[in-house]
């Protein structure tokens, strides 16, 4: 059995979605009629600056946030490469440290845009602590708390992973943050537009956002900052976007994150609601046709819309191949695949075990799923793991998972 389009169902929502209708409709203008350069002060101008800070409103009040606090960069990579660049060493000066080099807080399962980031600060000096998650994919306050020192000047905690959807406990580690003086930033990107956010009551300083994990167009992403939060600018030049963020703005990509935004709010809750009840029946089904599956992240405190299991005895990659045409899916490995490892944040949570990393899937469901797509993945995946196991000796099997 196939699906109705022909096309392979996706189930790859944590990666990136499709734009909505309405989201492109609202762009069109800005690619045609509506061509002018936002910093420009003629008539075409204008109306891109007006379009421009409209939505900014939109981005602004998903979070809670006001639209001064909002500034526009080319996705999340930059976002979260702005808040710990720019940030951190301006929050270190304020603090009296000459060299402008603290100490920074975050996990083993943070995103490699902010793993990476502060592993080349430490090489400039830097000290970086990394904490560890629990069995189900958590930070535990307590460890935040421990790790402080009085030369900590940020936390970098994401809202929830991008590959087993656990949603950490960003608002009592904002209490902490709080009470000590030091800044919280959080790569939200996987969580805007599924689960409700708002930064007063989640005590973030600095917010990573992207508009194609929430239904917008590619190559446009924001990064909050509260005010009063001095951020160093990463370029120079024309100073747009606060002078922090030099550059001419991306006015049709604005248009459509503002757009995404506004939609997301609209129907968050209903939306939301559906998937996970969808994302629920998937896991049943799994788990009532196929044995020797683990759940990988907390199962209850996840996103909505994320399910992330191991298939013991398979591996991912060769499941990945196996059903590459008829179900798009992801390992949340491809970063690690050359090593032979699997997925950093499997291995986070199961010891260092690459015999679970290897064997993972991530099933991210979306707006587009429906109760007769899991149907038809489940009968697709019931088949490609039976027949891969059938392929692999029994004895390697259980050597992988030891």
């Amino acid at each position: 059995m196939t699906h109705p389009s022909g096309r392979p169902i996706y189930m790859d929502h944590n990666a990136t979605t499709p734009a909505l209708a309405g989201v492109v409709e609202a762009m069109r203008p800005y690619f045609t009629e509506e061509y002018g350069n936002p910093s420009s002060s003629h008539a075409y101008g204008r109306r891109a600056a007006s379009a421009v800070e409209e939505a900014r409103a939109h981005v602004a009040a998903l979070i809670g946030a006001g639209p001064d606090e909002i500034l526009f960069t080319a996705g999340a990579t930059e976002s979260d490469n702005l808040a710990l660049r720019g940030a951190a060493p301006a929050a270190a000066r304020r603090l009296g440290m000459a060299t402008g080099a603290g100490h920074i807080i975050t996990c083993a399962i943070e995103h490699e845009a902010v793993l990476e980031t502060c592993e080349a600060m430490r090489e400039e000096g830097w000290e970086i602590s990394v904490l560890p998650v629990d069995g189900d994919g958590l930070v535990e306050p307590g460890d935040v708390a421990r790790a402080m020192t009085d030369w900590t000047v940020m936390v970098s905690l994401m809202m929830a992973n991008n590959e087993i959807g656990t949603v950490e406990p960003l608002e009592e580690v904002g209490r902490i943050c709080r009470r000590r003086g030091v800044l919280l930033h959080s790569d939200a990107v996987q969580g805007a537009g599924r689960v409700p956010l708002d930064v007063e009551t989640l005590g973030v300083d600095l917010m990573s956002l992207t508009a194609h994990k929430m239904y917008g167009p590619k190559g446009i992403g924001a990064l909050y900052v509260r005010r009063g939060v001095p951020v160093s600018p990463m370029m120079r030049g024309g100073g747009q976007e606060g002078r922090v963020r030099s550059g001419t703005l991306n006015v049709p990509g604005i248009v459509g994150f503002g757009k995404a935004a506004q939609i997301a709010m609209s129907d968050m809750a209903v939306e939301s609601a559906r998937e996970s009840s969808l994302r629920d029946l998937l896991w049943r089904r799994i788990r009532a046709r196929i044995e020797d599956v683990r759940l990988n992240g907390h199962p209850s405190h996840r996103l909505p819309n994320n399910l992330n299991v191991a298939f013991d005895g398979v591996e991912s990659e060769a499941l990945l191949t196996s059903l590459r045409d008829v179900v798009a899916l992801s390992s949340g490995s491809a970063c690690a695949s050359g090593s032979g490892k699997g997925s950093y944040v499997i291995r986070a949570l199961r010891g260092g075990d690459a015999g679970a990393a290897r064997s993972s899937i991530r099933f991210g469901l979306g707006r587009c799923t429906v109760e007769d797509d899991i149907d038809l993945v489940m009968e697709h995946l019931e088949r490609a793991v039976s027949r891969l196991r059938a392929m692999a000796p029994k004895a390697a099997g259980a050597a992988e998972r030891s």
